[in-house]
């Protein structure tokens, strides 16, 4: 646990300096691009990140799971996942112009184009990410996957202000991709593509069960761009995706660090035989996962109304915003609930909670999209903690349930509650400018602190112990 811990503290720091290039990156888009820019660019990134998951199906996994030599495994999986990304750039390339059509915003197709050739860059570079995952080394992921970041955002900041549009972000992106590989080389990530027949073997049997799951989970987040798109237009693409991106950080720095170190966790306990200890485990990550990500989105929430910082245009997003705040909440929970079932092996089981969070979502956008922005945050909200509960269902049937779930949610709630007291006290001392807002912030992030940690005493102690 103690590897666990570190583990988490570097990929956090990992993703603090990525994910925080990518909100400087999304601020100065919503200064500099108008909603339909925003919009066409949202739409791009979608896709791409189909793309991306398509050309893995989920196969890094394999590499944490394997009990075959994990070069070779890291090396066939190169060959297969490079050779799969530049088959899709193809196809994306040649099919731009009918995706783009079809997404009511023809405006994408350029974007579309330059942005597929980012994806045999990903595949490499996902592949060495697989590697150090396995050996929860992410102090080595600092290198390639925090300097690609960072180097992307670079260059979409001074684009954006030198006025290229969307295209600042896409020239980014495909930035990041080239550079990620090749600075996982220069970080001693060295994987030489080779093909071994008995690695391929475990890994299509991996993507039969598990690929369907991760290009599940990929549309689960990028479908309601898509309907927005296609049914209210770039525009309302572009408020939408705001609010979405602000709420979608807390996520990412947290859920996702916290997941991507509990799935080798869990396949390095079940390896060593310790599979009794899963249930504990899962709880302490569970229980980070409400407290850290809790508090960010109680403060975002709070702060919502600051959007129009960014222009009076914004001003619809914060609505948006509040809901969607309460949707990452539980899309993180379920984020770090589907790694221990995978990495406890009932995948089948990972895809079939999969599927029925997708089919209902998409049936709700169906229904409701037509009524607007907040029409869909409020369906993310609805359709995700309805999958909350089957989730948690799963991991009890399995053995894998945490323990004392209600201390963890009693502990949460009453940090919120404490959270919004101190927003409505001192709220109104700051003034409407982003010094003001940082101000804000700043007040209820500590405000927020200092109840969880009366709140959260007993776990407070428990992180001590696991760090001597």
């Amino acid at each position: 646990m103690t590897g666990a811990v570190r583990g988490s503290l570097w990929l956090f720091l990992v993703n603090l300096v990525g994910k925080g290039g990518q909100v400087a990156v999304t601020l100065v888009l919503a200064a500099f691009l108008t909603e339909e820019g925003l919009g066409l660019v949202a739409l791009t990134v979608s896709l791409v990140n189909i793309g991306q998951v398509v050309q893995s199906m989920g196969v890094y996994d394999v590499i944490s799971r394997t009990g075959l030599d994990p070069r070779r495994m890291a090396g066939t999986l190169l060959t297969l996942s490079v050779g799969t990304g530049a088959a899709l750039a193809v196809l994306l390339v040649a099919s731009a112009g009918p995706i783009a059509d079809a997404s009511g915003a023809p405006g994408i197709a350029p974007l579309i184009s330059l942005a597929a050739v980012s994806l045999p860059f990903t595949a490499a570079g996902g592949v060495q990410m697989g590697l150090l995952h396995r050996d929860l080394d992410f102090r080595r992921r600092m290198l390639p996957d925090a300097g690609g970041a960072v180097l992307g955002a670079v260059v979409t900041v001074v684009l954006a202000v030198r006025g290229f549009g969307p295209y600042s972000l896409v020239v980014g992106l495909l930035c990041t991709a080239v550079a990620q590989p090749l600075l996982g080389a220069v970080a001693g990530v060295l994987v030489r593509p080779m093909w071994d027949a008995e690695a391929a073997s475990e890994a299509l049997r991996w993507i039969a069960v598990v690929g369907p799951g991760a290009l599940v989970a990929v549309l689960l987040i990028n479908v309601d761009y898509l309907a927005v798109g296609r049914v209210l237009g770039a525009e309302a693409v572009g408020v939408y995706s705001l609010a979405y991106r602000i709420a979608w950080v807390p996520y990412i720095v947290v859920a996702v660090v916290l997941g991507g170190v509990l799935f080798p966790l869990c396949a390095k306990l079940i390896r060593n035989g310790r599979r009794a200890e899963l249930p504990e485990a899962i709880g302490r990550f569970t229980h980070a996962v409400l407290v850290v990500t809790g508090g960010l989105y109680v403060v975002t929430a709070a702060l919502s109304d600051r959007v129009v910082l960014f222009g009076e245009r914004w001003a619809p997003a914060a609505l948006p915003l509040v809901l969607l705040c309460g949707y990452g909440l539980g899309f993180g929970l379920l984020h770090l609930w589907y790694q221990a079932i995978r990495a406890a092996g009932h995948a089948r089981r990972y895809l079939a909670l999969e599927l029925t969070h997708l089919v209902a979502l998409v049936v709700a956008l169906a229904v409701f999209t037509r009524h607007g922005v907040v029409a869909v945050a409020l369906t993310q909200l609805v359709v995700v903690w309805t999958m909350v509960p089957l989730a948690w269902s799963v991991l009890a049937r399995n053995g894998l349930a945490p323990p004392k779930p209600a201390r963890m949610v009693f502990g949460v709630a009453v940090s919120a509650v404490g959270c919004l007291v101190v927003a409505h006290l001192f709220g109104d001392l700051f003034g409407p400018t982003l010094p003001g807002a940082l101000g804000e912030g700043l007040v209820l992030v500590l405000g927020y602190t200092a109840v969880a940690l009366l709140a959260n005493r007993r776990t407070v102690s428990e992180l001590r112990e696991v760090r001597r």
